[in-house]
């Protein structure tokens, strides 16, 4: 009798879980833990008085503690739910970056967006630029220079020959960097000592301050974006494998590339400008997503964004305990806690880039 095939030899494919079930895992995890996360801050809250507040809120009645109300529905609550609105939508970006540019060291920034929108913050922090629009200052400042600078990039390589990959990256790393220079330099020359401080924090990422009307926005626009990335999954899985297999299976490549990079723009521009540079999620995030339920798209989009939250809902928990009552960087906590994660994951299965093993 011949023996048994050994399935576990070193060039066998990783097993895959079933997207359906992570997906439900993820969905219920998700909520629980946005409620969860509202008794953690610079001053613990019990479960009881939380879900006391949060109940009486969705039902309608009147809280027992109006202190711990306020604190729960005012305070963490929207910054709890902006946390997932953010995750989310980096981990879509990332995503969709790394396919459109087909390559695996690819992050939502890489268009130069988080620099331009640095460069429209720091103006807003040395010069007080937009100090008409209050609390939306910085928010519009960081906007505005990362629309400008994915319009450069855009510009810049269609002028050169066209939306391809590897243009893409070369252009957006070296404005990037040009664009922190300018950032560098403007906090160089700013006569106010804390600006440098200001800077680096927002350039760090923070929901400090979230409040409910900063989450229409960036919600909306999560939204739409996701809605439309899994419409074209097929279309996205083509172009991952490369430009002329998916113009071959009838994909049109250039007006697929140049929606893409418009969508992303627009994404990254809104997240950036609410909360400022997070690092590690939009790179790592989808990797984890492919290393549990494979590269298909129509999978890996929700496993991702749901990922997503969750990773930086409970990141921002961390940032607002580990040394209260002094908040750190979101991105200083997520690749301290999401790094060994990453690697400890791709330690026990192999793993390459597209799905292949």
């Amino acid at each position: 009798m011949p023996p048994r095939p050994d399935t576990t030899r070193r060039g066998s494919p990783p097993r895959r879980l079933r997207a359906p079930l992570v997906v439900l895992l993820l969905c219920a995890l998700l909520p629980v833990s946005t409620g969860l996360s509202t008794a953690f801050g610079a001053e613990p809250l019990p479960i009881g008085p939380v879900a006391d507040a949060l109940l009486s809120r969705i039902t309608g009645g009147v809280p027992a503690d109006l202190v711990h109300d306020t604190i729960v529905w005012n305070l963490r609550l929207p910054r709890a739910l902006l946390a997932v609105v953010v995750g989310a939508g980096l981990a879509l970006a990332g995503a969709a970056m790394q396919t459109l540019v087909r390559n695996p060291l690819a992050d939502p920034y890489l268009l130069g967006v988080s620099s331009g929108a640095g460069v429209g913050a720091t103006l807003v922090i040395t010069t007080g630029l937009f100090a008409g629009a209050g609390i939306w200052a910085l928010s519009a400042g960081a906007l505005t220079g990362a629309l400008c600078s994915a319009l450069l990039v855009f510009g810049i390589a269609v002028a050169q020959g066209g939306l391809t990959p590897l243009r893409l990256v070369l252009i957006g790393t070296v404005l990037g960097s040009a664009f922190s220079s300018v950032a560098s330099f403007l906090v160089f020359r700013s006569s106010d000592p804390a600006a440098a401080q200001s800077v680096l924090f927002w350039l760090l990422g923070s929901l400090a301050g979230a409040e409910w009307s900063q989450l229409a926005l960036p919600a909306g626009v999560v939204a739409v974006a996701g809605v439309a990335l899994f419409a074209g999954s097929g279309w996205l899985d083509a172009l991952s494998t490369g430009p002329d297999t998916a113009a071959a299976l009838g994909v049109p490549v250039r007006a697929l590339r140049i929606a893409l990079f418009v969508l992303l723009a627009v994404l990254v521009g809104v997240l950036v400008a609410v909360s400022g540079g997070i690092g590690f999620v939009g790179l790592v995030v989808p990797h984890i997503a492919r290393l549990v339920v494979g590269a298909r798209h129509r999978a890996l989009l929700p496993v991702a964004a749901l990922a997503g939250a969750l990773f930086l809902l409970w990141v921002d928990v961390a940032t607002r305990v580990l040394v209260r009552p002094t908040e750190i960087p979101l991105s200083v906590v997520s690749g301290l806690i999401g790094a060994p994660v990453f690697l400890v994951l791709l330690g026990r299965r192999r793993y390459a880039y597209g799905g292949a093993s």
